[in-house]
């Protein structure tokens, strides 16, 4: 299936959104795994999900490197 990283790092992500710390470490482990497109589109997953989730704002760092 494509993509299914991507859907199955979006699923963990929300999962753990509860607690930043663990959504920081979660999305750098996935940033290692993804490939440069489904990066890209988790970027903008992040960046309209975390609209309504500042807390999590501070993690976007690590897609911006």
């Amino acid at each position: 299936m494509k993509n299914s990283l991507y859907y199955y790092t979006k699923s963990i992500l929300e999962t753990v959104s509860f607690d930043p710390q663990l959504f920081c470490k979660e999305l750098k482990k996935a940033l290692k795994l993804l490939l440069p497109y489904d990066v890209e589109l988790l970027t903008e997953w992040l960046l309209s999900y975390t609209t309504e989730k500042p807390e999590l704002r501070l993690c976007l760092v690590f897609v911006n490197k």
